[in-house]
């Protein structure tokens, strides 16, 4: 299979194994049904695509990694829902769909947004198919890349860097702690499901980083470039708060050449793995992130 055949079954199972694990009613009924707007609003499941392709990459069977891709859509889920607050960065649209605040207003979507957060630990620390060490590692690092010292840290870099100009060491850090912290915690869950090698484990890291980095670039070019029926979503939003990115730093062409030095420096990082598909549909991974239209 091609990377975006494993992408769209990787997609087909998460969206299947979250409408399970979400199903459950009791609490509040509209706070479900909020939850269940947000989590069950397709997307491309590239974490979880990343996820299960390097447990497979390590010789594992991908199912292993399945839940711990649940629980990291259910983190990026959450993460989204709060990028939309007004006080945040105010979207009122969301892949095409009312912002999740706009629908139930922002308190339900606040407590929507915290629900997908702990319940997201509770469905790693449950993988039916690891071993408890295995989950108990899972969620440690889940905790580390989604909280204050990963992705929350980043949109609090970005949040403060607003008006200010941020130079490039700066704005690198923000970037890989915003989005490349969840990409490189994939690639780890992935590793972690398959009892990889901590040399393993370190390259899924850096290549989830370098390719974090990368999708980043691309978005911001997106963001110019595109239209709000093309991407689902509000454009224009990083120039009018005044961010700093690198598109801002380095203009559209270099910045674009940057994104692709980043993703040559991914490949490389799959050198500590064995030949198998998955490195292949890794490495159309890489390419597809130069590529993208959405």
């Amino acid at each position: 299979m091609s990377f975006f055949d494993t992408l769209s079954k990787t997609a087909s199972d998460i969206e299947a194994r979250l409408l399970t694990l979400l199903s459950a009613n009791g609490g509040a009924e509209r706070l479900n049904e909020s939850v269940r707007y947000s989590a069950l609003n397709g997307g491309k499941r590239l974490r979880a695509y990343l996820a299960r392709a390097f447990c497979e990459l390590c010789g594992e069977e991908g199912i292993r990694a399945l839940d711990y891709g649940c629980a990291i859509e259910m983190i990026h889920a959450f993460s989204l829902i709060h990028d939309d607050l007004p006080a945040m960065d105010n979207d009122d649209m969301r892949r095409g769909r009312p912002s999740n605040h706009i629908a139930f207003g922002e308190a339900t979507a606040i407590l929507a947004g915290d629900s997908l957060a702990l319940d997201a630990f509770a469905v790693a620390g449950l993988n039916p198919y690891c071993e408890s060490a295995q989950n108990a590692e899972a969620m440690i690092l889940l905790s580390q890349k989604a909280g204050r010292l990963g992705m929350c840290g980043g949109q609090q870099i970005d949040i403060d860097g607003e008006g200010k100009g941020l130079d490039i060491n700066e704005l690198t850090r923000l970037v890989d702690l915003k989005t490349g912290a969840l990409f490189s915690c994939a690639c780890a869950l992935g590793c972690i499901a398959a009892n990889a090698s901590e040399a393993q484990k370190q390259a899924a890291i850096d290549f989830g980083l370098l390719t974090g980095r990368a999708f980043q670039i691309t978005d911001d070019l997106l963001d110019i470039s595109s239209t709000p029926e093309e991407l689902g979503k509000s454009i224009g939003k990083d120039m009018e708060s005044e961010k700093s990115t690198f598109v801002s730093l380095l203009g559209e062409e270099r910045a674009y050449k940057y994104a692709g030095e980043c993703i040559a420096c991914a490949k490389s990082k799959l050198a500590e793995f064995g030949d198998n598909v998955s490195k292949t549909e890794l490495s159309e991974f890489c390419d597809y992130i130069l590529i993208r239209k959405k």
